[in-house]
């Protein structure tokens, strides 16, 4: 396996980068992207739960059969992974009261992705880097758990906010509050500063991967939807940012 790890990270990340710029033209067929193009759909609830469980699954795996000493501060890596994705595949995923269907297609790619994704990662903690307890005390670390929990929470925050306004049944309405004052997808935020704590605290090529496609994917959704809000609704806040309160 180090073999296919070795042969694949460099070019993973090189993907990711390409993704970001087919990104800015294609819009991922979600949401209030939705549309019949894309081949067959299945029902948004479904669609995000098989795509999203497949995440932790093989991040654990691939992390528990790994060989090295996995200590305190291993551990605190695989409850981050593992806690992220049981919210996005069992809590977002079961909460959400959303008609629109999603491709079969895209969730296919996500599969593939998600995959990837975790044995990277999981591979990387799990047979790769040895992590001793006294790694706690780094600078990194600690400022990546800092950041990782400040994501997560922003992250959780800003869904509930959209879940509670499409319980509504009102169809897309402008969100507000929070951080939804200053950007338009302060959930994106949350998400790319979990993974860039992820690649801080681990100090690693794996984790900076995750980092990268995390931005080529949210950015340029984030980019198109603050457009499509602007050309929806008269009213929609001039103000507010994409994505990064005040920059961009």
């Amino acid at each position: 396996m180090l073999q296919i790890y070795e042969l694949i990270l460099m070019p993973w990340i090189i993907l990711g980068v390409v993704i970001f710029f087919i990104l800015l033209k294609i819009s991922a067929p979600y949401g209030k992207f939705s549309n019949t193009s894309w081949g067959p759909r299945i029902p948004s609830q479904l669609g995000w739960f098989v795509m999203e469980i497949i995440s932790p699954i093989a991040f654990a795996y691939f992390f528990l059969i790994g060989d090295t000493e996995k200590s305190l501060v291993t551990w605190i890596f695989f409850l981050c992974w593992v806690g992220h994705y049981f919210n996005r595949s069992f809590i977002y995923s079961f909460r959400q009261q959303n008609p629109a269907r999603i491709p079969l297609f895209f969730v296919f790619l996500a599969i593939l992705f998600n995959t990837i994704n975790g044995f990277i990662n999981g591979y990387y903690l799990g047979s790769m880097e040895t992590y001793t307890l006294g790694y706690s005390s780094n600078w990194n670390f600690i400022l990546g758990v800092l950041l990782f929990s400040v994501g997560m929470v922003i992250n959780i925050k800003s869904d509930n906010i959209l879940l509670k306004l499409k319980s509504q049944g009102n169809g897309y309405q402008i969100p507000n509050g929070f951080l939804y004052k200053y950007v338009s997808y302060p959930n994106y935020l949350g998400e790319i500063l979990e993974w860039t704590a992820f690649a801080l605290m681990t100090w690693s090529w794996a984790g900076l991967s995750f980092m990268v496609w995390t931005m080529a994917n949210l950015i340029p959704r984030a980019i198109k939807g603050h457009q499509w809000y602007h050309q929806t609704f008269d009213d929609y806040p001039k103000k507010r940012k994409i994505i990064f309160p005040f920059f961009f």
